[in-house]
C-alpha cells in the first residue's frame, strides 16, 4: 500500500529541518515504492508542469528532475540563470508571482538559501530546494534511500563525513537526526559545519537516538563507520579558494588506508561530481565498496516521490 499524498499537496520542501520523523519515513517508503513499481506512477503528475530555476549548473539535478517529470507524465521547463536573473533582472517575489500563474511547482538550485525561502513565501505553489548554499535536502533524502537499501536500517548505523562542513554535510546531519543514525563529521579546523545546525541536529536527534559528532580527525570519524562520505573541497562559488583548500584538505582525502580504518564492509559515498585525486582516489571511487552511482540513481526515485507528494492530486 502506497503512502497517502493528501496532507502533502502544496507543501514546500526547503530543508529536512521542516520534516518530521514520520515525513522522512514516508518519503523513503514512497521513493522505494516508485523505484519498485514505476509503472504504477506513470500518470501521477499528468498535465502538471515544474519550473526548474538554476543559478548553479548541475548534471544530476537537471536530468533527474526533468526525467522524473517526464516519467510521471508531466513536463519540466529549464530556466537558465540568464532567463530569470533572480534579484537582478527581476525580483525574487515577482518571479514567484509570475510562475505561480503558469506552472504547478518550482524547483530552485541557488546560491543564497534566502532565495528559496522568498520563492516559497511569495508563490502559492510548492517550492522544492534543489540546493542552496546552506543545505541540499534532496541529496540527503536520496542518500537515506541508498543507505537503507544497503544496511537495511538506520539505527545502529554510523555515517562518517570527511571533508568540508558544507551544505550536504548539514543536510546529512538533519537526516541522521530524523532517522536515528550516528554521524561523525570530520573537517579541518575552521571548516566545521554551521554550529547552529549542529546544535539543532543534536537536539532533534534526542527523539530518535541519533548522535552527532564533530571532529578534526578523519581517523576518529571513520572508526566503526558503515558508510564513509565525502564531497568536493571547494563548492561552486568558492573557486578562488580552491588552491588554498587543496593544501588544507589534503589530509582528508579518502583513500584505501582511510577506508580500511572504517572496516572491511564500509561503503563509500559521494554526492558527485567527484574531483578524483583530490577528495577521493580512483581506487576507492571505483572499488566494489563504492555506491556513488546508486546514490545518483536514487536522486531520480526520491525526487519523483517528493514531486508526487507535493504536486500530486
Amino acid at each position: 500500500m502506497t503512502p497517502n499524498t493528501s496532507s502533502w499537496k502544496g507543501r514546500d520542501l526547503l530543508t529536512i529541518r521542516d520534516l518530521s520523523v514520520e515525513d522522512v519515513a514516508l518519503l523513503i517508503e514512497k521513493a522505494a515504492d516508485i523505484k519498485k513499481h514505476p509503472d504504477a506512477y506513470r500518470k501521477a503528475l499528468d498535465g502538471k508542469t515544474l519550473a526548474m530555476i538554476f543559478q548553479k549548473p548541475s548534471l544530476r539535478t537537471r536530468v533527474t528532475f526533468e526525467t522524473g517529470m517526464t516519467q510521471l507524465h508531466g513536463h519540466a521547463i529549464y530556466i537558465a540563470p540568464s532567463d530569470a536573473g533572480l534579484g537582478t533582472r527581476e525580483s525574487v517575489p515577482d518571479v514567484a508571482r509570475n510562475l505561480e500563474r503558469w506552472v504547478d511547482g518550482i524547483m530552485a538550485r541557488v546560491f543564497a538559501h534566502k532565495i528559496v525561502e522568498d520563492l516559497a513565501r511569495h508563490a502559492r505553489i510548492p517550492v522544492i530546494n534543489g540546493l542552496s548554499d546552506d543545505v541540499h535536502p534532496v541529496q540527503a533524502l536520496s542518500d537515506l534511500l541508498t543507505i537503507v537499501e544497503s544496511a537495511g536500517k538506520f539505527r545502529g548505523v554510523k555515517l562518517a563525513w570527511v571533508g568540508d562542513g558544507n551544505n550536504v554535510a548539514h543536510s546529512l546531519m538533519f537526516a541522521a537526526a530524523r532517522t536515528g543514525m550516528a554521524i561523525a563529521v570530520a573537517t579541518p579546523a575552521g571548516y566545521e559545519p554551521n554550529s547552529d545546525f549542529v546544535a539543532w541536529a543534536r537536539n532533534a536527534g534526542r527523539e530518535t537516538g541519533a548522535t552527532i559528532e564533530v571532529t578534526t580527525d578523519p581517523n576518529v570519524a571513520v572508526k566503526g563507520a558503515q558508510f564513509v562520505y565525502t564531497d568536493v573541497w571547494a563548492s561552486m562559488g568558492q573557486e578562488e579558494e580552491a588552491a588554498a583548500r587543496k593544501e588544507i584538505f589534503r589530509p582528508f582525502r579518502v583513500d584505501r588506508a582511510l577506508m580500511e580504518r572504517a572496516g572491511a564492509d564500509a561503503r563509500f559515498m559521494h554526492c558527485l561530481p567527484a574531483h578524483r585525486g583530490d577528495e577521493v582516489t580512483d581506487e576507492v571511487a571505483d572499488s566494489p565498496a563504492s555506491i556513488i552511482f546508486d546514490q545518483a540513481e536514487n536522486r531520480l526515485h526520491m525526487q519523483k516521490a517528493i514531486m508526487v507528494q507535493v504536486m500530486g492530486s
